[in-house]
């Protein structure tokens, strides 16, 4: 299945990249797209580890047993 890219800039820019890389247009289109989905799946990966590092922390706090609602906080903020 083909498509075709219109834009200048984008054409010069895969073009450039095969260039460097030695391969087709083809493998660079393939090159680019596969780092850039990595990149962003290791992006993902590391704010999830952040995520449940704070997760973490927040299940070691000690429980009151006191419940909190709305008239709790209404008090806190003044209203």
């Amino acid at each position: 299945m083909a498509f075709h890219v219109r834009d200048k800039v984008t054409d010069a820019l895969v073009r450039e990249l095969a260039l460097k890389r030695g391969v087709g247009l083809t493998e660079a289109v393939r090159l680019a797209v596969e780092t850039e989905l990595g990149r962003q799946e290791r992006g993902a990966a590391a704010k999830r580890a952040r995520v449940r590092t704070l997760l973490d922390e927040v299940d070691t706090w000690p429980r009151t047993g006191l419940k909190a609602d709305k008239a709790f906080f209404d008090d806190l903020s003044g209203d």
